[in-house]
C-alpha cells in the first residue's frame, strides 16, 4: 500500500469476509473486464443474482411507499422507516450503474440499509439512463427530483442530504455543484460511494489497480464514459464533476475501496472539496470491492462505512 494512502486508510487490514466477497465478486465480473460494453447485456445482467438482492432488500426492514403520482417527479421509489420520527433525515439517492443500467430496484437493499440507519426515509428516482439519453438528461431528472422533494413534498433543506455510488455518486456532486450555480438552497450534506467523478479518465488508480479491482479494468471505465458524455466536453463540471469548484458545497463524506480502479476519482474529488474549504470524511478500506456496501449482511466494512455514514448524516442535519 502506498504511503500517500495510509491516512485515509479506515482499517489496516481486511476481514476474511472481505476476501471471500472479493473472490466472489471478481468470479463474476472480471472476465467481462476487457470485452466491449453492450448497454442492453449490462442491464439484463446487472440486476442478478436476484434471489439474494430481493433477500437483502427484505432484511432492512424498510418498507416501500407507494410512488408519488405528482407531476415533476421522474419515477422510482420512495423507502420509508416504519418508525420514522418527525425532522428525520430524507435522501435522495442516485443510483450507480455506469449511466448505462441498474435502478431504483437493483439497489433498494443498499438504500434500505441507510434507511434503516438513519431512520428516515430515501427517495430513489429513475433517471434516464445512455447512451439513449447522454448527458445531460440525468442530471436533468435529478434536478427535478431535489426541486421536487423540496417544492412538492416541502423537505427542509436542512434536513435532505444528496446521496449516490459510483456514477450515481458523481451525478450526486454534479447536481449539487449545479444548484450551487443556480443560486438554489443547497442539501445538509453529500454522500457518495466510490463516486465516479472524471469522465477524462486521468486518475493513476486505472492502471495502478486495474488487475486487482475485483470489478473492472482501466479500460473498462475508459470505454464506458463515452457512452454518458456522448458528444460532450468530458472536463465540464456537469459531466466529470472532479473539474467543479467547490467553493460554498455542503458537507462531503466520501467512502471508497483502495484496490478499485476508481479510488483516484473518490480521493482527487475530495482533496479538490476541502482545498475549497468543504469539510470532507474521506476514508479507504482495503481488498473490498467497488460499493462493497451492498455487502452489509455479510461483510464488516460495509457495516462500518454504513455506521460512518449514518454518524455523518445524524451530526450535519440533527438540530437544524
Amino acid at each position: 500500500m502506498a504511503e500517500s494512502l495510509r491516512p485515509y486508510l479506515a482499517a489496516s487490514r481486511p476481514s476474511w469476509q472481505a476476501h471471500v466477497v472479493h473472490w466472489l465478486v471478481a468470479a463474476r465480473m472480471r472476465p467481462h473486464a476487457l470485452r466491449p460494453i453492450d448497454p442492453q447485456w449490462v442491464r439484463a445482467n446487472m440486476g442478478k443474482p436476484r434471489g439474494p438482492r430481493q433477500l437483502m432488500a427484505r432484511s432492512t426492514g424498510a418498507r416501500l411507499a407507494l410512488r408519488p403520482p405528482t407531476g415533476g417527479w421522474p419515477g422510482g421509489e420512495h423507502l420509508v422507516w416504519p418508525a420514522a420520527a418527525p425532522g428525520a433525515p430524507t435522501l435522495l439517492y442516485l443510483h450507480g450503474g455506469g449511466y448505462i443500467a441498474c435502478s431504483p430496484e437493483t439497489h433498494r437493499s443498499l438504500v434500505g440499509s441507510l434507511v434503516r440507519r438513519t431512520g428516515g426515509e430515501a427517495w430513489v428516482p429513475r433517471y434516464r439512463l445512455a447512451p439513449e439519453h447522454p448527458h445531460p438528461a440525468a442530471l436533468d431528472d435529478a434536478l427535478s427530483a431535489y426541486r421536487f422533494l423540496q417544492r412538492e413534498q416541502g423537505v427542509a433543506p436542512e434536513r435532505l442530504v444528496v446521496a449516490g455510488d459510483s456514477a450515481g455518486g458523481g451525478l450526486a456532486l454534479a447536481l449539487v455543484l449545479a444548484l450551487r450555480d443556480a443560486g438554489e438552497p443547497l442539501p445538509a450534506a453529500v454522500v457518495t460511494f466510490c463516486p465516479w467523478t472524471d469522465m477524462a479518465a486521468t486518475g493513476a488508480s486505472l492502471n495502478e489497480n486495474s488487475a486487482r479491482c475485483a470489478m473492472f479494468a482501466g479500460e473498462t471505465i475508459r470505454r464506458a464514459a463515452g457512452f454518458y458524455v456522448g458528444g460532450g466536453d468530458p472536463r465540464a463540471p456537469t459531466v466529470s464533476p472532479l473539474y467543479g469548484d467547490y467553493r460554498g458545497f455542503p458537507p462531503l463524506l466520501v467512502h471508497a475501496s483502495a484496490d478499485e480502479v476508481l479510488r483516484d476519482d473518490a480521493l482527487r474529488v475530495a482533496e479538490r472539496a476541502r482545498d475549497a474549504g468543504v469539510p470532507v470524511e474521506c476514508a479507504l478500506w482495503p481488498r473490498v470491492p467497488h460499493v462493497w456496501q451492498f455487502f452489509a449482511a455479510v461483510l464488516p466494512e460495509a457495516r462500518e462505512s454504513l455506521a460512518r455514514t449514518r454518524d455523518f448524516i445524524a451530526r450535519h442535519t440533527a438540530g437544524r
